[in-house]
């Protein structure tokens, strides 16, 4: 039986990033997963015409945590890149959050300054106001807009995206749906971001070079488990797998991506366009904005959510519901009983994580390990 310090199951970031970590405390340390490539689902490849295209939908790198920005500036140089999204909205492109400059485009002039007025009298100037305080601010201007916002940007992109009622979800995914009171038309205001110059698996494959690293890919954990021993296992795998679904799935929301090239340079005016009300896909995204690309030609993806499926498609979105929430804490009471097993990552933590959170998740956890 093959023996190893470090067994990792699966490459994406945390993965990768618990894989780093170990081997620079001098163990040995095997990475296996069962796609065809690393990086999971923040993998990206170079096409034909040189456009840099995110396989698994837009990846944007944002964060206010300088550790996590200087971490991974070991294995990479950023293209600077601040994020904008837009949203088609009663037939006009508006900047999404919704914000000044989008009531400006919606509304007519007198009552656009009455709701600006309003917002910035009430809650400052540069703030976000979860649409829930709007309700609540016993004003008729603001309720309006609250429900316009609510129904215009958040009904039915929920609709699509999880297909539930946002009733039917946790009452804080609601309450967090923001007017941010600013011109900033910026997705993020995170102080970093960026993209990886030469995309995301260039960075991850530089955090894998190392002497003690070694990575099979095409290997899913079921195939190797019985056949290799481990002192310290990071299962970055879907937790509940882990256990055979001993108390039931745990419910994700998938994706879809239809990639289409275009002979053209540009297909829309920005990055990321959503579409709440249209159409039955989210959002289209166009790759080359983001290392600004040279080509006469360009790719765009269209996003559709759709039901996970096991053996079918690919987990993406945990189910933010209560009883989805005591279900995953059945598991995790489970897994306290295995101290050389540690769960990480959206899969096995059943959290949707940005990267830079997936990454200090998994610094946090291994320099927990630094005294065993």
């Amino acid at each position: 039986m093959e023996k190893v310090q470090n067994l990792v199951v699966g490459c994406g970031l945390s993965g990768i990033t618990a894989a780093r970590q170990m081997a620079e405390r001098g163990e040995n340390v095997l990475v296996v997963d069962a796609k065809e490539h690393i990086g999971g689902n923040a993998y990206d490849y170079y096409d034909k015409n040189g456009i840099c295209v995110h396989r698994y939908g837009t990846h944007i790198f944002h964060t206010p945590l300088k550790e996590v920005w200087d971490y991974l500036s070991r294995f990479t140089s950023w293209e600077p890149y601040m994020h904008r999204v837009e949203g088609l909205v009663d037939g006009q492109l508006v900047p999404i959050p919704f914000n000044l400059d989008s009531i400006e485009r919606v509304f007519p002039a007198s009552l656009a300054r009455t709701l600006s007025d309003k917002l910035i009298a009430r809650f400052g100037f540069n703030v976000k106001v979860p649409i829930l305080k709007l309700r609540q601010a016993q004003d008729k201007d603001l309720e309006f807009l609250a429900d316009y916002i609510y129904e215009k940007i958040f009904l039915h992109y929920t609709l699509k995206q999880w297909g539930l009622t946002p009733e039917e979800l946790d009452p804080a995914v609601t309450g967090r749906v923001p007017v941010y009171v600013s011109r900033d038309g910026r997705y993020f205001q995170d102080k970093y971001q960026g993209i990886p110059r030469r995309g995301y698996t260039e960075m991850m494959n530089n955090m894998l070079n190392h002497p003690l690293i070694s990575v099979r890919l095409n290997t899913p954990f079921a195939q190797i488990k019985d056949q290799i021993s481990w002192e310290r296992l990071f299962y970055t795998g879907p937790i509940d797998e882990f256990f055979d679904y001993k108390y039931g799935e745990l419910p994700y929301r998938s994706l879809r991506f239809e990639f289409v090239e275009y002979d053209r340079e540009y297909f829309q005016s920005g990055p990321v366009i959503n579409y709440p009300c249209n159409y039955d896909f989210t959002r289209i995204g166009e790759y080359k904005y983001f290392l600004r690309d040279q080509s006469a030609k360009t790719v765009v993806s269209y996003e559709y959510p759709q039901p996970f499926r096991r053996g079918e498609n690919e987990r993406y979105y945990p189910v933010v519901k209560p009883e989805n929430a005591a279900l995953y804490e059945r598991y995790l009471q489970e897994a306290a009983s295995l101290p050389a097993v540690h769960f990480l990552g959206r899969l096995g933590d059943y959290k949707y994580y940005d990267m830079d959170k997936a990454v200090q998740r998994a610094l946090l956890l291994t320099n927990t390990l630094k005294g065993e």
